[in-house]
């Protein structure tokens, strides 16, 4: 089989689209025929070996939709010929709500990542794929969804009237993060950097705009809530807003975070913490109950996937490139030559 992989760190140039052994399914794993998989963020920290340094040869991929090809021995949840997605999570031991901790095809090393003809993964990790999406469509989901959905429903208990600031909403986790608003009647609040991406969010059910090459966020911001600050901000650039998402907030307020793409050392005031008591959350990803739970949204109409555009393999520089420099409305899929 073919897989994209990269034997050292560096630019796009590193990604090769080359022949490598078949995966052998253990007992409890299934092997899953890719037919699409989609770019993280992750992909491009794993290629720059920054912020963290990865396992050489590395096969990237967090997010793949296919069919069940082969099972292993103990495995009797799925069968050869089932259409399914992959929760990207390895559970974390020490963690009492079983949330998922090491992101397969980053720092999952037993396992290569979703960037390949061909994966092995444990059976628990697949669910069967929404028969409403097309494999482009659900292989856009996993990661984002679920980081989405958990941030928004599990961690922050979004309710109706909400007023929900959600950074880069134009991107693969804000269009979830709108979706959900409207789900659940809050009111989202979209910051994006161009009319365009704005245009789309609206379509999703953004009920607010903000432009933030052009407008002043905070002012904004007042302009739609006033003083008192909005219920909810969708954190996860990082350094850039994580000082302003705090400020943002209103008394008693959530800012819950589940990134840093711009930068780990954020600034924060702490005396917004302590005098108007917001929260500041951490998340990332979820269970596959939660992607279950979410995955049962798209099949009943209410979450749509976005897909900025489909690449073969053999380009996975160019989508990795349209990813990193925030040209993307949505996801950036792959899917094999």
């Amino acid at each position: 089989m073919k897989a994209v992989v990269f034997e050292e760190y560096g630019g796009y140039d590193v990604l090769q689209y080359k022949e490598i052994p078949d995966p052998v399914a253990g007992a409890n794993d299934v092997l899953v025929e890719v037919k699409a998989t989609a770019v993280n963020y992750n992909d491009i920290w794993g290629r720059r070996g920054a912020p963290m340094q990865v396992e050489l040869p590395h096969i990237s991929g967090s997010d793949a939709a296919g069919v069940i090809k082969e099972i292993g021995s103990e495995v009797d949840s799925v069968k050869v010929g089932d259409e399914v997605v992959v929760h990207c999570g390895q559970p974390a031991w020490f963690n009492k709500e079983g949330q998922e901790c090491n992101i397969w095809g980053y720092d999952w090393p037993a396992l290569e990542g979703a960037h390949s003809q061909i994966v092995r993964v444990p059976a628990e990790n697949v669910v069967p794929k929404p028969t409403n999406v097309t494999f482009e469509e659900a292989a856009s989901l996993p990661l984002v969804l679920v980081t989405a959905w958990r941030k928004l429903v599990h961690k922050t208990g979004i309710k109706p009237g909400d007023h929900v600031l959600i950074w880069g909403a134009a991107g693969g986790l804000g269009v979830f993060a709108i979706q959900i608003c409207k789900l659940f009647n809050a009111h989202a609040i979209a910051v994006a950097s161009s009319d365009e991406k704005l245009e789309l969010c609206k379509s999703l059910g953004a009920e607010y705009t903000i432009n933030r090459r052009t407008q002043d966020v905070s002012q904004e911001v007042r302009n739609i809530v006033g003083r008192k600050g909005v219920e909810i901000v969708f954190e996860h650039p990082g350094q850039a807003t994580a000082g302003l998402s705090l400020r943002l907030a209103g008394w008693g307020g959530k800012v819950v975070t589940s990134g840093a793409t711009s930068g780990y050392d954020a600034s924060i005031d702490l005396r917004h913490i302590f005098f108007r008591q917001v929260q500041f959350i951490g998340s990332t990803l979820g269970t596959v109950g939660h992607l279950q739970e979410a995955l049962d949204m798209v099949q009943e109409g209410h979450i749509k996937p976005v897909v900025h555009g489909v690449f073969p393999f053999s380009e996975s520089g160019e989508a990795q490139r349209i990813v990193e420099e925030d040209e993307a409305n949505g996801k950036v899929v792959l899917i094999p030559d």
